[in-house]
């Protein structure tokens, strides 16, 4: 199958996103997730589509690298607003034009609808959905399309899916209006973990299983320690020593956003979990005692070197998917 080379994802550095824009102008970066299948008519006999979607809209646009054991690829289009709404929609004209009829069965008129899975930074969910889902909505009835957004970020990451469904003007459409609300919020895009199709979560039902998944309660737990008692002279048990002047002038601020009632799994008791991260990334790390919005979630934000922060990051996640396996592995042991 052809292959063409995916745009490199920007690694974290806290002072631009990562998703969903480049911090250049009003550029954009919109990814997806598309079938092996699907990637392979993306691109097209030697390039040629894809080739095509870049000289006709002026985006930049590529499909990740296969990899083995891994039926979904990753698609990234980068470009202004415009070009990436008209490059999705072209998209969408290429797959379905590209379904293929038996000669053995009567023709039939082809499907004018599809539908196609975005990748939107959990950050940002609540920018694209809005107050009371008044946004999506608003989307919604503009384009035509139906939007369904996930409840759970997928595996190793802070990314959601958003499937949109419709016709290839409408979800042009839909994803233009998407695009436009990642502008209009994109430093809540900062720190975004990127999600990287691997053996293991195709092995777990992939993003699209409802198992082994968990969607956050409604309450948020009492009783979590107020970081700001906890410093003492001389620094935090086991945290790293003071940074120099050279590594403070290259220290990053990063915010994520935690479900209330998953920061107790993260601090752990006493502190012992949250701790043990400081001490492994050298970034410091703060939790605000209260939610910052309507969602229920509580802002992290972590302070420390390009490196430390990312893996921070990484072992934050970690401990949430750790959780979410707890969970659910608790809800099927009730069920029985």
């Amino acid at each position: 199958m052809a292959s063409s080379p995916a745009p490199s994802p920007p690694k974290s550095n806290g002072s631009r996103p990562e998703s969903p824009l480049d911090g250049e102008g009003h550029q954009l970066t919109i990814r997806a997730l598309v079938t092996t299948k699907d990637a392979g008519i993306i691109i097209g006999k030697g390039g040629a589509n894809v080739a095509e979607i870049r000289a006709v809209t002026g985006v930049k646009a590529g499909v990740s690298k296969v990899v083995p054991g891994v039926h979904e690829r990753v698609l990234s289009v980068s470009g202004s607003v415009e070009g990436v709404a008209h490059a999705f929609q072209m998209i969408i004209k290429q797959l379905l034009s590209a379904t293929p009829s038996s000669p053995s069965i009567p023709v039939t008129p082809p499907s004018t609808h599809t539908s196609i899975r975005l990748l939107i930074s959990h950050n940002l969910m609540g920018t694209v959905i809005g107050r009371s889902g008044l946004k999506i909505k608003a989307i919604q009835d503009a384009s035509g399309a139906r939007m369904v957004a996930s409840k759970d970020m997928l595996p190793q990451s802070t990314e959601r899916v958003v499937e949109v469904q419709g016709t290839a003007e409408g979800i042009g459409k839909a994803v233009e209006e998407i695009g436009r609300c990642l502008l209009e919020d994109w430093d809540r895009g900062v720190g975004t973990v990127l999600y990287h199709p691997t053996p293991e979560h195709q092995d777990r039902g992939g993003p699209g299983s409802r198992r082994n998944t968990y969607t956050g309660g409604s309450g948020s737990r009492r009783g979590t320690i107020d970081e700001g008692r906890r410093g003492s002279v001389g620094g935090l048990a086991g945290s790293p020593p003071p940074p120099d002047a050279a590594q403070t002038a290259n220290f990053r601020t990063q915010n994520i956003s935690i479900p209330s009632d998953m920061v107790g799994c993260i601090i752990g008791r006493s502190g012992t979990k949250i701790t043990e991260i400081r001490r492994l990334s050298g970034s410091k790390i703060s939790i605000a005692k209260a939610p910052h919005d309507e969602t229920g979630e509580r802002m992290f934000t972590i302070v420390g070197t390009p490196e430390a922060n990312e893996k921070a990051l990484f072992l934050l996640y970690n401990q949430l998917e750790m959780e979410k396996k707890r969970r659910v592995g608790r809800e099927e042991h009730e069920e029985q």
